[in-house]
């Protein structure tokens, strides 16, 4: 074989590399060329004057490079634009619009934004500082009860309350004074070992309710529901189960209140002494101390259940009362609705007794119904409830009733009401039928929960962004003919959910609200759950 020379194999080597080489491409920036800066400051941490104001006070922040845009820069307060009134080399000068609300200011020229401090819009609204829960709970409170001696019981899903659990164990239950403040005569002991949705109060007793199958040294023999004391201790009962001839006869400690569910429990009221309860169950369960087991091997308690979905009524001692929505023939009970529900019971007027039931269901008890329906004291439906009307077109969140003004208030992701528009909220007679004084605004999210106020107004939370163009950072208060409320909009960002807005007052007699549920920011401020609202009558 023939050698080759170096000469030769130099030049085969740069026709190799030269026919391998590739020209090298360029490639535009996928998103274009950035935007050169404007050249704008803003001190985000020196603070506007004055620092908080009414709509219509004129509020100035430091800033420079602002002159070059004098005539096209738009200033916003928390997304609503402001009138400029003066732009020098240090600073510009705005008027507080009328539908501004706490939040960032911030400048803008086209599409590029500069961010400055925030301005606090003050309004009728403002924490009450009377309150003395100020740490709060934990975790979310489902329900508030005032009790004959004019204390407070909250339940939830929290396990510390104003930082007082490292001095004794606070588990889903708390009792406090008017003030909000902690009562340490409680007797719970380790309390509920899971949520807690619901209290009510029967002679020298409470009932206590959710999802949860323990309660302080009770770790077992409990299904959602059980009896306290009045000092939040459980209420027991000595029983001498099942045992084999061999085994010495002792007495054993068991809940009192034998009986309950094999789902959770939602709401729970007290109707004539019994307690009804509405949820996600689908069986009613009891237990027989008295009875072996199949091999006899140790203390027996055996599990009973009864199918009975959603709706019950127990009575005192946790027994089922099958004289409510019960068919003994088929010893069940009456089929419910075809889909999640809720409920609100009325408790005084012409309605009491009654209970409200909606969700996301379109038949209930085996009737069309368009996600809301009302049953009779006796469990049956209410035909005097909307007659003739189809209800909601899609699932209804949230339902509250006011007895002052005698009106519903609905809120969840429908889009109509007996066949007539109504965007994610209405407002309904006391008959079912829609309210046509009451005109909602375009909601720019969605809304979650809501309750009419003693006074007419109507407090609204969810994920919403805006209404009626207006921006609004998920909390808003309406006038009962759905206009924003004047005044009563000037309060910032708003994060979580309400499970009720009370009427009440402060400890120095003002008229307020107290809000409780899972929300852990209030007017641009960090809150805990629970927190009092003072209304400011007079005109801020």
């Amino acid at each position: 074989m023939k050698k080759m020379t170096i000469a030769a194999a130099f030049a085969a080597f740069l026709m190799l590399a030269g026919g391998c080489s590739k020209k090298e491409e360029v490639f535009n920036e996928p998103y274009g060329q950035g935007k050169s800066a404007l050249g704008i400051v803003i001190n985000t941490t020196q603070a506007p004057v004055p620092e908080s104001g009414n709509p219509g006070v004129e509020v100035s922040i430091k800033a420079t490079g602002l002159v070059p845009y004098k005539d096209k820069l738009i200033l916003r307060i928390n997304g609503e634009q402001a009138v400029v009134k003066e732009v020098t080399e240090t600073g510009i000068k705005a008027v507080v619009p009328d539908n501004a609300s706490s939040g960032v200011i911030s400048v803008s020229v086209d599409d590029k934004v500069v961010f400055g401090p925030i301005f606090k819009v003050t309004g009728y609204l403002s924490v009450d500082p009377t309150f003395r829960a100020t740490n709060g709970a934990n975790g979310a409170v489902y329900q508030r009860l005032v009790t004959d001696d004019g204390k407070i019981m909250l339940v939830g899903s929290f396990n510390n309350y104003d930082n007082r659990a490292a001095i004794k164990p606070i588990n889903r239950i708390v009792r406090t004074f008017q003030d909000g403040s902690y009562d340490a005569s409680l007797r719970s002991g380790k309390g509920a070992n899971g949520l807690l949705t619901r209290i009510i109060a029967l002679p020298g007793k409470f009932v206590v309710a959710g999802s949860f199958n323990g309660y302080d040294q009770r770790t077992e023999n409990i299904s959602n529901i059980t009896m306290l004391n009045t000092n939040g201790s459980i209420d027991t009962m000595g029983v001498k189960t099942f045992r084999r001839p061999t085994q010495t006869d002792t007495i054993k400690y068991f809940p009192k209140f034998n009986g309950g569910t094999d789902g959770g429990i939602s709401q729970m009221y007290e109707q004539n002494g019994k307690v009804l309860i509405t949820g996600s169950f689908r069986y009613y369960v009891s237990r027989r101390y008295d009875r072996p087991n199949k091999y006899e091997t140790r203390d027996t308690v055996i599990l009973d259940s009864t199918e009975i979905r959603q709706i019950a009524r127990l009575n005192a001692d946790g027994t089922l009362d099958k004289s409510y929505r019960f068919n003994t023939a088929t010893n069940s009970g009456l089929p419910g609705g075809n889909g999640n529900i809720q409920s609100y019971m009325h408790k005084e007027g012409a309605l009491a007794g009654k209970l409200l039931v909606y969700g996301a269901f379109t038949k209930f008890d085996n009737t069309t119904a368009g996600y809301i329906t009302r049953l009779n004291p006796d469990g049956t439906v209410d035909p005097t409830f909307n007659p003739g009307g189809t209800g909601a077109d899609f699932k209804i969140n949230n339902a509250s009733y006011n007895a002052l003004t005698k009106r519903y208030i609905i809120t969840g992701s429908f889009r109509s009401y007996n066949g007539k528009s109504s965007e994610y909220i209405a407002m309904l007679n006391e008959d079912g039928t829609l309210d046509p004084t009451f005109v909602p605004k375009k909601v720019e999210g969605s809304l979650a929960d809501s309750k009419q106020l003693n006074n007419g107004l109507i407090v609204v939370t969810g994920g919403f962004k805006t209404y009626g163009g207006v921006i609004r950072n998920g909390f808003m208060i309406l006038e009962k003919t759905g206009a924003l409320a004047v005044g009563y909009n000037s309060t910032g960002i708003f994060n979580g959910w309400l499970g009720d807005v009370i009427d009440t007052q402060t400890e120095d007699g003002k008229p307020a609200i107290l809000l409780i549920g899972s929300f852990d920011r209030f007017d641009n401020e960090p809150v805990n759950n629970i927190l009092r609202l003072v209304i400011n009558k007079e005109k801020p």
